[in-house]
C-alpha cells in the first residue's frame, strides 16, 4: 500500500496518481506536477489515500509542489492565450488545404511547448503546417492526431438520450463495445439508434450487458414447452427486466389464456410443442385423442411399416402382370393381321 493523491489535467481526462510526500492535500487544490510532456498544473480530484501497488503505474511520481497565487495566475494566462494559439492554428491549417480538423491547442505550465490535437482520416504532412507554427507562436510545437471517439471525449456533446455524453462526464477509459452487447439485450440493429455522437457503438451498451447475459441463460426458449402453475403451456414472449415470461396456456375448459409467470415459478421440459396448438393441462392429449404414431396420417391406420411396404409392393406387381398381358394379347393380335394379309396375297 502507498499513499498517493489523484490530479486531473481537464475536467475529462482520467485521474493519476502522484505521490504526496509530507503534504496533506485537499480536493480542489492546484498542484505542479512532471509529467511526459513536462511541468504541467493540475487540480487534485481525491486527496491523501492509500491505495495497492497493483493500481499504481509505476514508477510513481511525487508533486513538485502545491501551487501558488503565481502558479494560478500563470495557469490563467495559459489558457487564455490557448484560443489565439487556436485561431492561428486553425488559419494555418486553411492556408496549406490540409485535410484535418483540429480540435484543441494548448500550452505546457512553462510555456515550452505547444500542443495542437487534431483529426483525420488518414496520414497528413504537416511539416510546413509545423514550421508556419513555430515560427509565429515562438515555441515548440507538437502534432498529436486522435481518433472520433477522443475528439467527443475532449470537447464534450448531448447524447441521443439528452445528457452529456458519458466519456466525456464520468468514463475515464474506453471500454470495449461490440454488437453482440446489442443482441444481448434484443436492441434494434440500426446504426442510427445504437450510435453515439462520434459514429461507434455508444458506450452505455456495456452497462447493462452482464444482467442481460446471466438473466438470458435462465430464461426459457421461445416457442419451447414449460410447466407452470396452470399446466403446460408454450413460451409466447421474455421479458428480461422483470424477470417474467409469458405463456400460452389452455384451460381445463379449453379456452386460451396467455399468463404472466415468474421464472423462479417455472419449470422447463424437453418436449416439444407445436406452435398451432397449445399444450395441454395435466399432459392431457387433445380432446382426448388415442395417441398414432407420425406414419398415421401419411398411411392411415395403425398398420406396420413394414406390412404397409409389402402392400405396395403386391399392388406394383399386379400392375406389372396386366401391363405384360395387355403386351402380349396386342402382339397376337399383330400376328393374326399378318397371317390374314399373306392369305390374301396368295390368293
Amino acid at each position: 500500500m502507498q499513499e498517493v493523491i489523484g490530479v486531473k489535467f481537464t475536467s475529462a481526462s482520467k485521474v493519476y496518481f502522484f505521490g504526496p510526500r509530507t503534504i496533506s492535500f485537499s480536493e480542489g487544490d492546484g498542484v505542479i506536477v512532471e509529467t511526459s510532456r513536462g511541468m504541467e498544473f493540475g487540480i487534485v480530484s481525491s486527496a491523501n489515500k492509500e491505495v495497492k501497488d497493483s493500481e499504481i503505474v509505476q514508477p510513481l511520481k511525487n508533486v513538485i509542489r502545491r501551487a501558488t497565487d503565481k502558479d494560478i495566475k500563470q495557469n490563467e494566462d495559459n489558457q487564455s492565450k490557448k484560443k489565439w494559439a487556436w485561431g492561428i492554428c486553425h488559419d494555418k491549417i486553411t492556408q496549406h488545404k490540409l485535410d484535418m480538423k483540429l480540435i484543441d491547442a494548448e500550452y505546457t505550465f512553462d510555456k515550452s511547448k505547444a500542443i495542437f490535437t487534431f483529426t483525420s482520416e488518414g496520414r497528413v504532412d504537416f511539416r510546413d503546417l509545423v514550421r508556419d507554427l513555430a515560427s509565429a507562436l515562438k515555441t515548440r510545437i507538437e502534432m498529436r492526431q486522435v481518433y472520433e471517439r477522443d475528439d467527443i471525449k475532449m470537447r464534450g456533446a448531448l447524447s441521443t438520450c439528452g445528457r452529456v455524453c458519458c466519456c466525456h462526464n464520468h468514463l475515464q477509459d474506453f471500454e470495449k463495445v461490440s454488437i453482440k452487447m446489442a443482441k444481448n439485450q434484443n436492441l434494434s440493429l440500426n446504426p442510427q439508434k445504437i450510435s453515439g455522437v462520434c459514429g461507434k457503438l455508444m458506450c452505455c451498451l456495456k452497462y447493462e450487458n452482464d444482467y442481460y447475459v446471466e438473466t438470458n441463460k435462465l430464461m426459457p426458449k421461445l416457442g419451447s414447452t414449460i410447466k407452470t402453475p396452470l399446466g403446460y403451456g408454450r413460451v409466447d414472449n421474455n421479458n428480461v427486466l422483470k424477470r417474467k415470461v409469458k405463456v400460452r396456456v389452455e384451460l381445463e375448459d379449453g379456452a386460451i389464456a396467455y399468463k404472466e409467470f415468474g421464472i423462479e415459478e417455472l419449470e422447463t421440459c424437453e418436449q416439444k410443442i407445436n406452435p398451432d396448438t397449445a399444450a395441454q393441462p395435466n399432459n392431457q392429449p387433445k380432446h382426448n385423442q388415442p395417441n398414432r404414431t407420425p406414419r398415421e396420417n401419411t398411411f392411415g391406420g395403425n398398420k406396420p411399416k413394414q406390412i404397409i411396404n409389402s402392400e405396395v409392393k403386391t399392388a406394383d406387381a399386379k400392375t406389372t402382370e396386366v401391363k405384360t398381358a395387355e403386351a402380349k394379347s396386342a402382339d397376337k393380335i399383330i400376328t393374326t393381321e399378318k397371317a390374314v394379309e399373306k392369305s390374301d396375297n396368295n390368293a
